[in-house]
C-alpha cells in the first residue's frame, strides 16, 4: 500500500479557469478620515475662585476633555446643578435666631411697648 499523498503539479490556479467568489479588489483609499474626531483637551484655563465648592465644580469640566462631545451633556449638567446649587445656597436667608426677644403676642403690646403717663 502506498501512503504517499500525489502531489499537485500545479499550485497555481489557472487564470482561465473560474474562480468562487468575486475577484478580490483592493479596499478604496480616503485621502482624509471623515469620523469624528477622539477626545482632546479643549485648553480651557480653569482659575480658582477662592470657594472650594465653587472650584470642585469647576474642576468637574476637566473630565470632558476625556470623553466624546455626546458625553459632555452629562458633566456640563452636573456642573451646572452644582453651581446653581451653590449660588442658591448663597443667596439663602438665615431664619430668625432662636435668642430674639419676645416682642408679645399679635393684638397685644409688650409690655416694652407700654408707656406709663403721670
Amino acid at each position: 500500500m502506498n501512503d504517499a499523498v500525489p502531489q499537485a503539479a500545479d499550485t497555481e490556479p489557472d487564470a482561465g479557469a473560474p474562480q468562487d467568489g468575486p475577484p478580490e479588489q483592493p479596499a478604496p483609499q480616503t485621502p482624509y478620515d471623515d469620523g469624528p474626531a477622539g477626545p482632546a483637551p479643549l485648553g480651557v484655563p480653569r482659575t480658582p475662585t477662592g470657594n472650594a465648592e465653587v472650584d470642585a465644580h469647576v474642576e468637574r469640566l476637566a473630565d470632558a476633555d476625556h470623553l466624546t462631545t455626546d458625553g459632555h451633556l452629562e458633566v456640563y449638567e452636573d456642573v451646572h446643578r452644582g453651581l446653581r446649587d451653590a449660588l442658591t445656597a448663597l443667596d439663602a436667608r438665615p431664619g430668625p435666631s432662636p435668642a430674639a426677644p419676645h416682642r408679645g403676642t399679635p393684638g397685644h403690646p409688650s409690655q416694652s411697648a407700654h408707656v406709663h403717663r403721670s
